[in-house]
């Protein structure tokens, strides 16, 4: 059994490094990175970057300011060009290679710049799932301190959460591009629509949500415990995402799970 992670293995992860650029998306473990960043390295070596794409919710985006703002963070917006990348529209499954290799396109320079190390917020438990975003960002010299370091997800939210970062619950939020399936292109107005349901139901009360987007058709996914007041108030649920440009609206009896997009790529070895 390994030993339980520590900030201070963190600390001198980070210290090692000496400077970093933080891919900074707001989610609990880059908002934990880049806290622990700054406190360790200071304004000077720590930037924390956040990607400014369509498949960035709205919401997102302004978190992240705000949390900047909140902790002190050195702070900058970065614009990426994925939806350039004819091989990211089609949406294969290397989409989120695709995504990071515009991520470090964009960071990449700012680091040399700043001589320092671009850093993302990768976990161990995400070492389990089909991520080549991954593989990508670190064949291009990215570092991920929290792997490095010992911290899975639990780990992330329980530290986040001793050093009172409001972040330490916040549900996961990937990519808007992830909740469409791979083969299906990436649009604008898919990832419009994405976002405008994701909000409106958020707006409902629903924490940790996906729509999923399957043309006229979304599927919801919910924790399983929030099915029940999914369908309580399904008046309001079909308004909301219809709202958003949707004409039928279907919700997963399995319940949330992070990437079930995935789920179909070992479809066709059955």
């Amino acid at each position: 059994m390994s030993a339980p992670a520590s900030l201070a293995a963190l600390e001198e992860e980070l210290s090692s490094l000496e400077r970093v650029v933080v891919a900074f998306s707001g989610g609990a473990d880059s908002a934990f990175l880049a806290k622990v960043a700054h406190d360790t390295l200071g304004a000077d070596r720590a930037l924390a970057a956040t990607a400014i794409s369509p498949s960035l919710a709205p919401a997102e985006e302004a978190d992240c300011r705000a949390l900047a703002e909140e902790w002190g963070l050195r702070w900058i917006g970065v614009p990426t060009n994925e939806m350039d990348d004819p091989d990211y529209v089609a949406n294969d499954s290397d989409r989120c290679a695709r995504c990071k290799t515009a991520l470090m396109d964009a960071l990449g320079p700012m680091a040399a710049a700043e001589g320092a190390t671009v850093v993302l917020g990768v976990n161990l438990d995400d070492l389990s799932d089909h991520r080549p975003g991954q593989r990508a960002a670190s064949d291009l010299g990215a570092r991920f301190p929290l792997v490095n370091a010992g911290f899975d997800k639990a780990a992330v939210r329980d530290w986040s959460r001793r050093l009172g970062l409001r972040t330490w619950d916040k549900p996961a939020a990937a990519c808007l591009s992830s909740r469409i399936p791979y083969g299906t292109p990436v649009t604008l107005g898919s990832l419009r629509s994405i976002a405008e349901a994701e909000a409106a139901l958020g707006a409902l009360g629903f924490a940790q949500l996906r729509v999923r987007h399957h043309g006229s058709v979304a599927r919801i996914e919910v924790e399983v415990d929030a099915l029940g007041d999914v369908l309580a108030r399904r008046t309001e649920v079909v308004d909301a995402v219809r709202g958003a440009g949707y004409v039928y609206v279907t919700v997963d009896l399995a319940g949330f799970r992070s990437g079930s997009m995935n789920e179909t790529l070992g479809e066709a070895g059955r």
